[in-house]
C-alpha cells in the first residue's frame, strides 16, 4: 500500500493510497429513536444544547459543561389488550458537569435541566412525561491539575466557575480535553442506508407510523448481508391501547413482514430478504413485544449515552468504529464529539474527490490544539490520489472547528 507522509502545521498526517475496499460482507446495527439507549444519547445532546443557549444568550460564550454520562433507568408498566399503565417512574440520572455561575451570576443549571427533560420526553414518549423521577448529579469540580501553591488560586478551578468569560481559556486558542480519537468512513453500501432507512421508516414520523398508531418507536435492528443475500433481526413493537388482542397483534406482525419486503425490493433490487421480527415473541402464552409506550425503558431497560448508534447513525462491527459517546459533550473542545463529526465529513469529501472508499482517523492529545491533532490518518482505495488534494481537504476540516461549534450549538446536529 503506498504511504505519503507529511506535516500540516503540527500535525503528523499519513496517506494510505491502494487501500484494498471494504468487502461486501456487512453486519450492521441501528437502534430506533424509542430505544432507551437513543433516548439517552438525544437528550443529553439537548441539555448540552439548551445550556449553551442559555449562556450564549446570556454571557456570549459557551461556558463549560458536560452532560455525555447521563443514564436512564428503565420504570414499571402493565401492559393489556388494549390498555395499559405506568406503574413506576422512570429514572433520568443526569450525571455530568455544569458551570453553575459567571462573574457571580447564577446560571439556573437544574432548571434548564428539567424543562428540557420534560420537554423531551412530551415529544418522544408523552406516555412517560408524567411518570419522570429526575436525580441531579451535577458537578463543578473542576479536571485535575490545579495544584495549590501559596497564596495563588489555579486558574483550573475558575473553568466552572469564571470570573468572566475571559477566564475561558478557549477564548485565546481552543485546546483538545482529552486525548481521544475521531473515526469517520465512506462511503455507506446499499445495505448499510436500507437498514438507517427500516428503521427509520418503523421509528420515526413516517407514512407508516403516522397510519399505524399501534407502531412504537423503539425499534431495533440487526442485519447481516453478503452482497446478495440479507439476513435480518427485526424489534417493532406495538402499542397496547391500540392492539385489541393477540390476533390482532400477529395481524399488526404480518403488516410489519409485509412493509419490510416491499421496501427491500426498491432498495435492494434483485437481492434475497429473510426477516425474523420479534424473535422472543411466544404468542400462545401471550408474551409479545406488546408495551404501553412503544419503548422498553417503561418496563425495566437502561439507556446509557453512547452505547447506541455512532454518529452517522450506524453500529458497524465491520467498519473502522470507536467507542466514544459524542451526546451530550461540550460542542466547544471535547474531541469525542468534534473529532468524530469532523472525520466523518472529511470522509465524505474525500469519497467524493476521489470517487473510492475513505476513511478517516484524527487522533489528539490531551492540552495541544483542537485544530492541530496529534496524529492524522487518511485511507483510500484510490490508487492515484493526489496528496496535494488530500492535504488540502484534511486543512479545510481542520480550520471549520468554530464553524463546527457554532452549528451544533445554534441548529444541532443530528449525532445518531
Amino acid at each position: 500500500m503506498p504511504r505519503a507522509s507529511t506535516i500540516i502545521g503540527n500535525s503528523h498526517l499519513v496517506i494510505d493510497t491502494a487501500m484494498a475496499r471494504p468487502d461486501a460482507t456487512t453486519i450492521v446495527e441501528r437502534k430506533g429513536l424509542g430505544h432507551p439507549d437513543t433516548l439517552a444519547d438525544h437528550l443529553a445532546e439537548r441539555l448540552s444544547r439548551a445550556y449553551s443557549h442559555h449562556t450564549v444568550a446570556r454571557f456570549g460564550a459557551v461556558l463549560h459543561h458536560n452532560f455525555d454520562k447521563l443514564a436512564l433507568l428503565g420504570g414499571a408498566s402493565e401492559v393489556r389488550y388494549g390498555a395499559g399503565e405506568m406503574a413506576a417512574p422512570v429514572r433520568v440520572l443526569v450525571n455530568g458537569r455544569a458551570a453553575p455561575m459567571c462573574g457571580g451570576e447564577t446560571i439556573p443549571v437544574e432548571e434548564i435541566v428539567e424543562t428540557e427533560v420534560r420537554a423531551f420526553f412530551a415529544e418522544r414518549l408523552p406516555e412517560v412525561s408524567d411518570h419522570l423521577d429526575i436525580v441531579f448529579n451535577i458537578t463543578s469540580n473542576s479536571s485535575p491539575g490545579a495544584v495549590l501553591t501559596g497564596d495563588g488560586t489555579p486558574d483550573r478551578t475558575r473553568w466552572f466557575n469564571p470570573r468572566s468569560v475571559d477566564d475561558l481559556r478557549e477564548r485565546r486558542v481552543r485546546l483538545s480535553n482529552d486525548t481521544s480519537l475521531g473515526t469517520g468512513w465512506a462511503p455507506e453500501n446499499a445495505f448499510e442506508t436500507f437498514v438507517r432507512d427500516l428503521v427509520n421508516h418503523f421509528s420515526g414520523e413516517s407514512e407508516f407510523t403516522l397510519s399505524h398508531a399501534w407502531c412504537g418507536s423503539d425499534v431495533k435492528l440487526m442485519g447481516f448481508w453478503d452482497g446478495d443475500e440479507a439476513d435480518i433481526v427485526l424489534c417493532v413493537p406495538q402499542k397496547s391501547r391500540h392492539v385489541a388482542g393477540r390476533a390482532e397483534y400477529i395481524r399488526n406482525k404480518e403488516t410489519v413482514l409485509a412493509e419490510c419486503h416491499r421496501l427491500a425490493g426498491l432498495r435492494l433490487p434483485g437481492a434475497q430478504a429473510r426477516f425474523r421480527l420479534n424473535a422472543r415473541d411466544v404468542p400462545e402464552k401471550d408474551e409479545l413485544y406488546l408495551t404501553y409506550t412503544g419503548s422498553s425503558i417503561e418496563s425495566g431497560d437502561e439507556g446509557v449515552v453512547g452505547r447506541g448508534n455512532r454518529v452517522n447513525g450506524l453500529i458497524t462491527p465491520l467498519r473502522p468504529m470507536n467507542l466514544e459517546g459524542a451526546n451530550g459533550k461540550n460542542p466547544v473542545y471535547h474531541v469525542g464529539k468534534l473529532y468524530n463529526i469532523a472525520a466523518q465529513r472529511l470522509a465524505h469529501r474525500l469519497h467524493e474527490t476521489t470517487d473510492g472508499h475513505a476513511e478517516v482517523h484524527l487522533v489528539s492529545t490531551t492540552g495541544q490544539r483542537l485544530d492541530e491533532p496529534w496524529r492524522i490518518l487518511v485511507r483510500l482505495s484510490a490508487p492515484d490520489a493526489e496528496v496535494d488534494k488530500v492535504q488540502a481537504l484534511v486543512a479545510e476540516v481542520l480550520g471549520e472547528f468554530p464553524a463546527l461549534t457554532d452549528e451544533l450549538v445554534s441548529d444541532g446536529i443530528e449525532l445518531s
